[in-house]
């Protein structure tokens, strides 16, 4: 029986476990985020940001040295686009005359540079921006509800929408473990994380409604176990491409992107996962059935809807 279809991984097998796991995570994840909190940038904060010119590239370890020396506490140093180009930034509330104060430090050691610009970002627009941020999230996971509902079946948008809330509380909650800076950059991660993982799971569903239409053996366990196996390949190459990228971004990428990068990574990580098993298992905890997705039949034909065989391993379940 060489030539026979083997039985796939019983993906479906292991839900009981995932669910727990997923649980674990999600808890743990929004106690850290209410115990600990997020570890807010300077742009939900406010602060001023001093952009420099060097002549030769400088050293970001003493630049900070010197930036701790002068009694500076909340700020970053990084490369911002060229080697010779500095950003810092600083959680105090300043002005011209700050940053001239900042230029005039790091020049005492007779290094050349020059002030290319500096900006001030008060509170209350940092206010604004964690409001409007929230708000973007909110209304990303409300039209990929209405999206998937629309384009699949309304118990298909909750399988889509709930794995995403998952994967953005699970990065959250790693960025208050480790205290990792949440600006605006990670935000847009966040939104990107959503897209990736979103894509992921209507792949998935997708195979899911065109299994139950056409296999008229098994129960939704083994349709729903079928069509993860058949996609199964594509996920984890799709993932592991993408993976290689952002590892490479993050080893080479500079300061400026690693908390993006960072972000993507947790993301992409958790994203594939919760579109194999967060996706299927609310598909059967909302007791999806063939009768939601088959395509009915023309009136006065009296013809069933078109099917196909089922593989050989489940015939033989």
């Amino acid at each position: 029986m060489a030539d026979m279809e083997k039985k796939p991984f019983d993906f479906m097998g292991l839900r009981k476990a995932a669910s727990m796991l997923s649980f674990a995570l999600v808890v743990a994840s929004i106690a850290l985020l209410a115990v600990r909190g997020l570890n807010l940038g300077m742009d939900f904060t406010g602060g001023t940001s001093v952009e420099l010119e060097y002549v030769e590239a400088p050293n970001l370890d003493a630049i900070r040295g010197a930036m701790d020396g002068a009694g500076y506490e909340q700020f970053s140093v990084q490369n911002f686009g060229a080697d010779t180009t500095v950003l810092i930034r600083m959680a105090e509330a300043g002005d011209d005359q700050l940053a001239r104060e900042v230029t005039s430090l790091l020049r005492e050691d007779g290094v050349e540079l020059e002030l290319i610009s500096s900006e001030f970002v008060g509170s209350q627009v940092g206010e604004e921006l964690k409001e409007d941020s929230g708000l973007g999230l909110l209304l990303a996971l409300a039209v990929v509800l209405i999206y998937v509902g629309m384009r699949f079946q309304f118990k298909f948008g909750i399988a889509a929408v709930v794995p995403l809330v998952h994967d953005v509380i699970i990065v959250l909650g790693v960025f208050s473990l480790f205290q990792w800076t949440f600006d605006l950059t990670v935000l847009a991660a966040l939104l990107a994380v959503i897209g990736y993982s979103l894509n992921d799971t209507i792949v998935v569903a997708d195979r899911i409604r065109e299994n139950f239409r056409k296999m008229r053996v098994g129960e939704s366990w083994d349709i729903i176990n079928a069509s993860i196996h058949e996609t199964i390949t594509r996920t984890i190459n799709t993932s592991g491409t993408t993976l290689v990228v952002l590892l490479a971004l993050y080893l080479f990428g500079g300061e400026a992107i690693n908390n993006f990068a960072l972000a993507l990574i947790i993301g992409v990580v958790v994203g594939t996962y919760s579109s194999i098993y967060v996706s299927a298992n609310m598909l059967m905890v909302m007791g999806v059935s063939r009768e939601d997705l088959l395509v009915p039949a023309k009136e006065g034909t009296g013809e069933e809807p078109e099917s196909e065989e089922p593989p050989e391993w489940l015939n033989r379940m």
